[in-house]
């Protein structure tokens, strides 16, 4: 794909908050989604051409974003002086607020506390609206497995959401 001057820049404001929230939304932590938003940013301009058409460089993005963000995850783990990335309770704190309800804040705590895989699943087909095929293609992975993931998701969070949203169902909020 060629771009003329400047529209380098125009596609990163077009895409930014699509991959920083992407970004944050897996990890948990404004920082390291930054970190992962710049390197996916970097990499489409070495990548640019070969990437054939704007939907080409979306479905690029959203790939690879999720990709960066799940190893993050997998080498922060490793590394002991990241503990706050193991530490759920963090992850947690750093994304609730950005809700604007307080049901909204605890729901997305719920789909933090996800295994980075699921939430991957859960967050291209809520948050990025896309099918599973879509998904599947972001992902690299059979479109079974996609929706074997979104089951046993939207399953665990809905264990997770009867024992620990009682209140929202009896009328505290």
């Amino acid at each position: 794909m060629r771009l003329a001057p400047g529209e380098f820049r125009e596609l990163v404001e077009a895409h930014q908050s699509r991959v920083f929230s992407i970004a944050y939304r897996i990890l948990g932590d404004s920082g390291a989604a930054e970190e992962v938003a710049q390197d996916v940013f970097l990499n489409l301009h070495r990548n640019l051409d070969r990437l054939e058409s704007a939907e080409h460089v979306l479905a690029w993005l959203r790939r690879v974003t999720v990709h960066r963000a799940t190893d993050a995850i997998r080498r922060h783990a490793r590394r002991p002086e990241f503990e706050e990335f193991r530490d759920e309770g963090n992850w947690l704190a750093a994304i609730n607020g950005k809700s604007e309800s307080p049901l909204g804040a605890r729901v997305e705590q719920l789909v933090a506390t996800l295994p980075p895989v699921q939430r991957s699943v859960i967050l291209l087909r809520y948050q990025e609206d896309l099918p599973p095929d879509e998904i599947a293609a972001t992902l690299s992975m059979p479109v079974a497995t996609v929706k074997s993931h979104l089951q046993r998701a939207l399953q665990l969070l809905r264990a997770k959401a009867k024992s620990t949203l009682k209140e929202y169902t009896r009328g505290r909020f």
